[in-house]
């Protein structure tokens, strides 16, 4: 049993935790939203004078009255329904799917020399010093008190840096994915450092008998909101790593922030929604910006021709170490991906997927680990404008 056997299936246990558990928090999140924008106001059927806003809905089966209070209510009650091990264990289970996938394979996925010559070691070291350093340059300027425009200007500056500054560090794909985990940490670190510890307070205060301080429960709704118009951006970088044609262009940081954005859009979209208010412009706009990245980022067809025997006498030199039925790389216990270039009929198959990762995106094989030349490249992208023949 290998070493990269094992991590494969460390690999799939920790991403099918992450996916989970991010479930679990993004729905809370969209479901708290919901309910704050929906609520009637003043309440129709309030249980008691401390109640701001309340709401009937009815799912599987029964009808439920939600109700929000001013500050709080005159007891607490118990028990008392905390919502916060969901963010942890999303936030836990995707550094750890981070360190496994991109730490342990640095020199492939995220050290690109064409872009920045630097050791594994370092490329690790600056991703951990930034995970913090976001976090407290964001938290910063949420306590600055800058307005809620200024604020929205200044981030989305900081924001298009981040795009430009981690696409000069790292490969395109590693600056996709270091731009989520961060994101990802700021999300985290809202609940854990602000919206915990601000409901607390709330809670501490009326233990002891003390009239509850608003300002905390407003502290932690502006970070709810803030984390809210995060989650589709960070579920965008989760996915990124399978569409090269976005991370593998001069352009990789403008698609980052643009898609960043379309994200925002999208999710505004649907919270002006739950207040009653159509704002379609917002998704459109999004679309908009979604399918001008696709016209950006159309690849060119090469020109000429090249034989079946020519371009297999490339692949089998260069990609069927790691993609085959018995593999013979060691870092590639199993074919890579499942793609399988044994014969004429299965590199048929995958003549689109070869011409994209090998000749367009330049992204395979994985940090170049056979030596493919770039004479090679324009041979198989010969090959695939001529038809990809197999005869």
């Amino acid at each position: 049993m290998t070493a990269a056997y094992l991590l494969d299936w460390l690999n799939l246990a920790l991403r099918w935790a992450h996916v989970i558990t991010g479930i679990a928090w993004i729905g809370s999140s969209f479901y708290f939203i919901w309910l704050d924008q929906r609520l009637n106001v003043p309440p129709r059927d309030p249980e008691s004078p401390g109640v701001a806003g309340d709401l009937w809905a009815v799912h599987g089966g029964g009808f439920y009255h939600a109700q929000k209070y001013q500050v709080a209510p005159e007891r607490l009650p118990e028990p008392l329904h905390w919502f916060k091990w969901e963010a942890y264990f999303t936030w836990i289970t995707g550094f750890l799917l981070f360190g496994v996938v991109y730490y342990l394979n640095a020199g492939a996925l995220l050290v690109d020399p064409a872009v920045l010559p630097q050791s594994e070691a370092a490329a690790i070291a600056a991703s951990l010093l930034l995970l913090p350093a976001g976090w407290f340059l964001y938290d910063g300027l949420c306590r600055v008190g800058l307005g809620e425009s200024l604020f929205l200007a200044v981030g989305l500056a900081l924001l298009l840096a981040l795009c430009f500054g981690l696409t000069q560090l790292y490969t395109g794909r590693g600056a996709f994915l270091q731009a989520g985990v961060m994101l990802g940490t700021i999300m985290a670190a809202n609940v854990w450092r602000v919206i915990i510890p601000a409901q607390k307070a709330l809670v501490r205060a009326k233990e002891r008998g003390d009239p509850p301080d608003a300002a905390f429960g407003l502290r932690a709704k502006q970070r709810s909101v803030h984390n809210n118009y995060l989650t589709l951006p960070v579920v965008f970088t989760m996915i990124s790593p399978h569409f090269a044609l976005l991370y593998a262009n001069r352009y990789n940081w403008l698609v980052l922030f643009l898609l960043f954005l379309a994200g925002a859009f999208v999710r505004h979209w649907f919270n002006l929604r739950n207040q009653g208010r159509s704002g379609l412009a917002w998704p459109l706009a999004g679309l908009a910006i979604g399918a001008a990245i696709a016209v950006a980022v159309v690849p060119r067809p090469a020109s000429g021709s090249a034989s079946f025997a020519e371009a297999n006498r490339v692949i089998q030199a260069r990609c069927v170490a790691c993609h085959s039925a018995a593999p013979t790389h060691p870092t590639a216990p199993v074919a890579a991906a499942g793609v399988m270039l044994d014969t004429p009929r299965e590199i048929g198959a995958w003549a689109a997927r070869i011409h994209e990762r090998a000749v367009l995106t330049r992204t395979m094989p994985l940090a170049n680990l056979t030596g493919m030349s770039d004479a090679e490249r324009a041979l198989l992208g010969r090959w695939y404008a001529a038809g990809a023949p197999l005869d």
